[in-house]
């Protein structure tokens, strides 16, 4: 059987599974084992539960349930509702400056968290009723909750970066460096692009009331006192990664310390919510697990019948300048980004792509930024984007599926915007890792 064939008939029965329904995480499992028993045997058995044991046996891998399990026990422990309270009282009388600082707490919390789906409950609970009770357009108000949200997908201690460094094999360390500049950039595009509109139209985001916003000086800053031992854990995680002091997974484990004292210390940490940060923090990582399990031995299936070699010398060999061939990877992770979870994407495409990569001579580190900033538009984009649900789940009723997707099209191209300029200044990632 040829291996265009072989391509044509695992790539296309993946689809075809996933659009009957079937999770990813069985989809890619099935097509592993019936394609390695079809192509080479029972001994392709062994070759599958091998590539598995090499990925579950790399110890950065504990730093992934370590940084779920902190951002479980930071979201509850009432942080991010303080954080957006300051944020309010220090808006002031700008115009859209509720959504400007709904977009620096995403921030902030995203540098806390790296994950996107407790932030953008969070915000949608705290920070959507108080845009809507303004008078704020209910589209960027929308818009700005699941953009900002998404942050964390991007921001170190991102999970997608871990994932990303572990299937790739490179330094995680210097891709959380790599990632703060682009991820800035992206938070301040949606800062001006709030600002724009709304000095455009000032009825898009009215600023609140006077009496909300005359409060003295020293009120404001008492208000911040309640998040600065929280915002020192995060900083102290990011910081002895980034100098080197610790690994990720012992930074990761020292962060989960950190914030368990800080609950304690809030007065916010009991039995019930331990128990519910654990079984959150198993549940995404059996999740994560499966799905690695079924991609893992996929692609090595692939991988043995020559799959990689023949994309590569294909994508090599177009008439087209490197550039166009980066596009064209990023046009594919767009697409699947429709249709899979970031995790199966990451898993599937970035041991094909990455080789692809490093062959026309560009970095894996700026690649990975670029994948991770991919991944944020795959976030937002219909009919799967994950923050539309998450946001959904806790919206007034009145506000559809369809209302907050044609929302976030702005957003969307904003962050295409990003990946553009990162494309053609790489610089902007791999200043920081350049410095170590």
């Amino acid at each position: 059987m040829s291996i265009e064939l072989i391509t044509f008939l695992m790539f296309g029965g993946m689809i075809a599974l996933l659009l009957l329904g079937l999770p990813l995480a069985f989809v890619t499992g099935i097509i592993a084992v019936i394609f390695g028993l079809g192509l080479f045997g029972l001994p392709s058995l062994l070759l599958i539960s091998s590539r598995i044991y090499s990925f579950m046996n790399e110890y950065v891998l504990v730093s992934v349930p370590m940084f779920i399990l902190m951002a479980s026990l930071m979201e509850r422990s009432g942080v991010a509702r303080d954080l957006f309270r300051a944020m309010h009282v220090w808006s002031g009388s700008l115009r859209g400056g509720l959504a400007v600082q709904t977009t620096i707490a995403a921030t902030i919390m995203a540098a806390m968290t790296g994950i996107i789906g407790g932030e953008i409950v969070l915000l949608g609970l705290v920070a959507l009723p108080q845009m809507l009770r303004l008078g704020y357009d209910r589209k960027l108000a929308i818009g700005t909750i699941c953009a900002g949200g998404s942050l964390g997908s991007m921001i170190p201690p991102s999970i997608v970066l871990v994932i990303y460094g572990l299937t790739v094999n490179v330094s995680i360390g210097d891709l959380f460096s790599a990632a703060i500049v682009p991820g800035l950039i992206m938070a301040g595009m949606y800062i001006a692009y709030i600002l724009i509109r709304c000095h455009l139209n000032p009825s898009l985001g009215p600023p609140a009331p006077e009496e909300e916003r005359n409060i003295p000086l020293v009120e404001k800053l008492r208000m911040l006192k309640s998040i600065a031992l929280p915002m020192l854990i995060a900083a102290s995680v990011l910081g002895t990664i980034y100098t080197g002091v610790a690994s990720v997974t012992e930074a990761a484990g020292m962060g989960v310390v950190g914030t368990a004292i800080a609950a304690a210390l809030r007065r916010e940490l009991n039995w019930k919510m331990i128990q519910e940060t654990l079984v959150q923090t198993m549940t995404a990582c059996g999740i994560l697990l499966w799905v690695s399990f079924g991609a893992t031995a996929m692609i090595g299936v692939y991988n043995l019948a020559g799959g990689p070699a023949f994309i590569r010398n294909m994508m090599i060999g177009l008439p087209v300048a490197p550039i166009v061939i980066i596009f064209i990877m990023m046009a594919i992770l767009f697409v699947l980004g429709c249709l899979m979870d970031w995790i199966g994407i990451c898993l599937l495409t970035m041991p094909i792509f990455v080789p692809i990569v490093k062959a026309l001579g560009y970095d894996p580190i700026w690649f990975g930024i670029l994948f991770c900033m991919n991944m944020q538009v795959s976030y937002l984009s219909p009919p799967f984007g994950p923050a539309a649900f998450y946001l959904k789940g806790v919206a007034p009723p009145d506000i559809s599926l369809n209302e907050i997707f044609s929302s976030v099209w702005p957003f969307i191209g904003l962050q295409v915007v990003a990946i553009t300029l990162l494309i053609f200044f790489p610089g902007l990632a791999l200043w920081l890792p350049s410095l170590n």
